[in-house]
């Protein structure tokens, strides 16, 4: 079972229906002893921040994301999952968040006023590092994004997938060991954003 985290995030639904039209059980919840025992964790969300990080506390969800990490449970965050897996993100005033993973989040500051901020739209990803999230899927394949920040990790060696938007070249797909992060929406990226999750649900949480 795919256990997908409701933090009170947007877009869990439409996480779900991807994973249901690829014939896989998944499971909208904020239960601890669920998400733990889970073979799969989705942690997706829309929204800001500071919001998110506040309903994790209440809903007392932080250690058990740390704890599903640390276990070797695969872990895939998408767009506002990705960004706050970091350690601090610039949104909201600037404040702390998860830190799975080390680095910042930071906002766009295009200087050109015709680049639009958020991102919305298709862009490409550059695979800077094989893993079996990309099994099937060319290099520079297209996915959909909407996004005002970007994820900045420190360890370089943990940048997966590269894009370039209002001249910032952002790491747009992370990983280290069992922990996988896409800024983009594989649930909104069409024929190939359903293989993306096929992967993840195949994976075993090896980057090998």
């Amino acid at each position: 079972m795919i256990a997908i985290i409701d933090y009170r995030a947007g877009n869990l639904t439409s996480v779900r229906l991807a994973c249901e039209s690829l014939g896989l059980d998944a499971q909208i919840t904020s239960d601890p002893a669920v998400i733990q025992t889970a073979q799969h964790v989705i942690f997706p969300g829309v929204g800001a921040a500071g919001a998110a990080m506040e309903h994790l506390r209440e809903l007392e969800l932080i250690d058990t994301l740390r704890a599903v990490v640390d276990s070797g449970t695969p872990f895939l965050g998408i767009c506002l999952g990705t960004q706050i897996i970091l350690g601090h993100s610039e949104e909201d005033g600037g404040i702390d968040t998860i830190g799975l993973l080390k680095g910042d989040v930071r906002q766009f500051r295009p200087s050109d006023p015709l680049v639009k901020v958020p991102q919305i739209g298709w862009n490409t990803v550059n695979q800077k590092h094989p893993h079996p999230i990309f099994d099937g899927i060319e290099n520079e394949s297209e996915f959909y994004f909407v996004h005002s920040f970007h994820p900045a990790p420190e360890e370089h060696g943990c940048i997966l997938g590269e894009t370039e938007y209002a001249n910032v070249t952002f790491a747009s797909v992370m990983g280290k060991n069992n922990l996988v992060a896409t800024q983009f929406h594989p649930e909104k990226s069409g024929r190939i954003g359903l293989r993306l999750l096929k992967n993840f649900a195949n994976w075993n949480g090896s980057s090998c």
